[in-house]
């Protein structure tokens, strides 16, 4: 059982991605998480009020299930199959991000600082998740799919598009992370 509370090696996780994607490929689906957001809406009648939520969502009830078997699987690697949580992360990112206030930096994925119960009743934090939502919502939707959307599904498919959004992405996020980070925390 120790193989299941290791991360898997990049050898093993990746054929597997990249059979599933082969698997969808041949039954003529397309893989997106971001485009269930559609089709939430439109099930619960979205398409009354806006051109956009009205199309077939019954032909995307498959995609609900693997969004569903998303959050069960992330459930139970969280609360089953997680023992040491502890990130092996660079000696200089843990002394920085700690200069930032990142107290337990290393010590779980998920940083208290950001997500813990005290910290959604500060006002900047409040602001932060709903500005980085709505740029996070409408980048995904303009972009035609998420991060992993195109970078998994739309390169796996040689798609031009794809290939110029992952490139936008990784620029958008090394300017987060060395131009506006700093200056939020």
């Amino acid at each position: 059982m120790n193989w299941l509370y290791e991360p898997w090696p990049w050898y093993v996780s990746g054929p597997l991605i990249s059979l599933v994607m082969f698997l969808l490929l041949m039954m003529g689906k397309k893989f997106g998480v971001s485009s269930n957001l559609r089709t939430m809406c439109a099930i619960c009648g979205a398409g009354k009020t806006a051109d956009f939520f009205k199309f077939d969502w019954k032909s995307q009830r498959w995609n609900l299930v693997v969004v569903f078997g998303i959050v069960i699987g992330g459930f139970i690697a969280e609360n089953y199959l997680s023992f040491d949580t502890k990130v092996n992360l660079n000696a200089n990112v843990v002394k920085d991000l700690q200069a930032k206030g990142f107290a337990d930096a290393g010590e779980s994925y998920i940083p208290s600082m950001l997500f813990s119960d005290q910290v959604l009743m500060t006002p900047k934090t409040i602001i932060i998740l709903v500005i980085g939502g709505i740029l996070v919502g409408f980048g995904a939707r303009y972009a035609g799919g998420c991060t992993s959307g195109h970078a998994i599904s739309g390169l796996s498919n040689l798609q031009i598009p794809s290939l110029i959004a992952v490139v936008g992405f990784f620029i958008g996020g090394l300017v987060m992370i060395h131009l506006i980070f700093p200056l939020l925390f």
